[in-house]
């Protein structure tokens, strides 16, 4: 199986994205967009998209970021659904998938970064990839905005600061606004990309301090995103 992971700035990692990846043996291939290189042109060989995220939105323009073009993305990602490819948003990648499909992204209701209880839906608990969910789990987050949703997407779990934070837009394609994939060595990337945000936590509801940030233990999330990517991919 093959996985070919879009990376729009070096401290937005995949994580234990990419260590699954590896673990199963998969090949896996980038486009580092923030050090220039280009979007693949041919789907063939790949299976699985992943697709990460980025203080950019899908309204950025070149202007504003020159590496990040938003449109291409867009295109890329809607091939790869057409072509019945497995298709990972995250964050910025989960609403690049709605944009993909019709559907705009919107701010969220709340500004959350840090580690926060997720529920799922009565759709997200009906869904077999989810069974080791459990009633909630403290997963990472890291944003203003969350992804539109299309007529057929179900929202599968949600937070009390972000209405949409798992979304189903079809067999094989799903958006997390959430931030499963976080490690330590991630979040140590995040926090020192974040610091202004990090300084004004008490301001917010939902904005940890980085030594809260520091002192989670995110080994429970990774395994429960393992355990939906086996079964996302067993057909493959």
């Amino acid at each position: 199986m093959h996985i070919h992971f879009i990376l729009h700035e070096h401290f937005e990692a995949p994580g234990a994205y990419e260590i699954w990846g590896k673990n199963r043996g998969c090949s896996l291939s980038y486009s580092r967009v923030y050090q220039g290189d280009p979007l693949p042109e041919d789907l063939e060989s790949t299976d699985v998209l992943i697709i990460m995220g980025g203080p950019q939105s899908p309204a950025t323009t070149l202007e504003e970021c020159p590496w990040f073009d938003a449109q291409a993305e867009i295109r890329l990602i809607g091939r790869a659904i057409e072509a019945g490819k497995t298709v990972i948003g995250v964050c910025l990648g989960s609403q690049l998938i709605g944009e993909a499909l019709g559907a705009a992204f919107c701010h969220s209701p709340e500004k959350e970064i840090g580690n926060f209880p997720v529920r799922l839906t009565e759709a997200g608990k009906a869904n077999p990839l989810f069974k080791d969910f459990g009633h909630e789990l403290s997963v990472g987050h890291w944003h203003n905005d969350m992804p539109g949703l299309t007529p057929q997407a179900k929202v599968l779990a949600y937070s009390e600061g972000c209405p949409r934070q798992i979304v189903q837009y079809g067999e094989r394609v799903y958006g997390f606004q959430c931030h499963m994939e976080l490690t330590p060595e991630v979040v140590e990337l995040l926090i020192e990309h974040s610091q202004n945000d990090l300084r004004r936590a008490a301001e917010f509801r939902f904005v940890e301090t980085a030594e809260k940030l520091r002192s989670h233990d995110y080994r429970e999330m990774n395994q429960v995103l393992f355990s939906f990517l086996d079964k996302l991919t067993a057909s493959r």
